[in-house]
């Protein structure tokens, strides 16, 4: 005999709130999973061009360096390094108003500073996603399950019975969705913990390029990287 308990038996036996409530659980979850997914691949491929930066300094211009540092398409360690050029090549160019006001090394900070801003907030992107429905989903649940028992003790007292067998499956179907709420919460939370650690990791790296870079165009040498092959970048 099929069970007339479980999922599909609240879905069949709930009104349009118990279904909304289910739905909505659905599609958070599913928004979850696809920011996991996404994130964690475009983190996968952050660490891969990360690893590509070293091999930067051991060429012999900087148009090599730019080409062993991959592609162009969201690549923020080839945007700091044209990010940092272009503004080099600019400060040199505008002599007349800008060097008054800056000198090269606060310009190159600047500019190379909202590069890192840029992909800060591309590395971000989102996470808001995950932290929302992290906080929100076990509510969610259990405003489902708190209307579901409010229903199921309206039919049993309408009904005139409150045997233990009449009370214990309504009411447990209706704690379906506190549990629903917390297996849509517990991935997005641990996801987005992941998640922070792995782009935390890559602004570090990011941030340390970008230091090197900056000495480069300042002094024309990367800082301790005496034994570096990259020739001084010429003057437009």
């Amino acid at each position: 005999m099929e069970s007339q308990f479980g999922l599909f038996n609240v879905w069949a036996q709930g009104d349009w709130v118990t279904r909304f409530v289910a739905l909505l659980l659905l599609g958070m979850s599913l928004a979850s999973w696809m920011v996991i997914v996404l994130k964690a691949l475009d983190i996968v491929r952050y660490k891969k061009l990360a690893r590509q930066a070293e091999a930067f300094w051991h060429s012999a211009d900087f148009a090599e360096g730019l080409a062993k540092l991959g592609p162009q398409s969201e690549n923020p360690f080839r945007d700091l390094a044209e990010e940092g050029r272009e503004a080099a090549a600019h400060h040199r160019n505008t002599k007349a108003h800008l060097h008054d006001s800056l000198d090269v090394s606060d310009w190159v900070t600047r500019c190379l500073r909202n590069s890192i801003d840029h992909s800060t907030a591309r590395l971000q992107a989102g996470l808001a996603i995950l932290a929302s429905v992290g906080s929100t989903a076990p509510f969610v649940g259990l405003f489902g399950t708190v209307w579901g028992i409010y229903h199921a003790l309206m039919s049993i007292g309408l009904a005139g019975q409150a045997t233990i067998d009449k009370v214990a499956g309504p009411i447990g179907e209706a704690l379906i969705m506190t549990a629903l709420g917390l297996a849509v919460a517990i991935p997005a939370v641990l996801g987005y913990n992941a998640l922070v650690r792995g782009n935390k990791a890559i602004l570090g790296t990011l941030n340390s390029f970008a230091h090197d870079l900056h000495a480069y165009f300042v002094t024309g040498a990367r800082v301790g990287g005496g034994d570096a092959k990259i020739v001084p970048m010429k003057k437009a």
